[in-house]
């Protein structure tokens, strides 16, 4: 396992005390959701997946597990990557479970959702996601949850909505723009990393 591999399952494991609280917040937004089966899993990858990824510093904040980091074998570039690391296991993790549940649902309903449908929704939930949490982690990365957690976290949700708003993006009308949201997701990762690692180190 590589060493930003075991990074993301400290994280999976500093946050796992508190998986009650998420498995009861997820449902709650799955409930709220339910009715739209196209739009669950846009809807999760925006609202849902942030919020797992966030969660480690929210912890670290609580528990002063900066100073851990500080001391640990590893370069501070391993412990940032393994931020993004865990934000993709959470995304994946989101998305799977969201796309299940989104067909079980459309076939409760007498529908059946399309190759294409189920493509275009998973790629608007990787845009969406990608944009939030590069814009996310390198603000809490900086300053940490304490400080920044409202302009960190409702900040980018509020910009991708209006986005969304304005430019009146639908399944349907994103289809001819695939491959570009694909490549812009990852792009906006890869960049979000590169500046994270060059971030001055915050101060505790």
């Amino acid at each position: 396992m590589s060493a930003v591999a075991r990074m993301a399952v400290l994280h999976l494991r500093t946050v796992a005390p508190y998986r009650a609280q998420g498995l009861l917040v997820s449902g709650m937004m799955v409930l709220v959701l339910a009715r739209n089966p196209v739009g669950l899993v846009p809807a999760l990858a925006l609202l849902l997946a942030p919020l797992v990824a966030v969660h480690p510093f929210v912890v670290a904040d609580k528990a002063g597990l900066e100073t851990l980091y500080a001391v640990l074998p590893v370069p501070r570039r391993t412990v940032l990557l393994g931020h993004y690391a865990w934000a993709l296991a959470g995304f994946l993790t989101t998305v799977t479970a969201g796309t299940a549940l989104s067909v079980l649902l459309a076939r409760a309903e007498g529908e059946s959702l399309s190759g294409r449908t189920l493509l275009t929704m998973l790629t608007l939930s990787w845009a969406l996601f990608a944009v939030n949490i590069a814009i996310q982690l390198p603000l809490l990365i900086r300053f940490g949850y304490a400080r920044i957690s409202v302009l960190g976290t409702t900040l980018p949700l509020a910009l991708i909505m209006l986005a969304v708003f304005r430019l009146h993006l639908t399944i349907a009308s994103i289809q001819l723009w695939l491959p570009l949201l694909w490549v812009a997701g990852a792009a906006a990762i890869v960049t979000s990393a590169a500046l994270a690692t060059h971030v001055p180190k915050r101060r505790t």
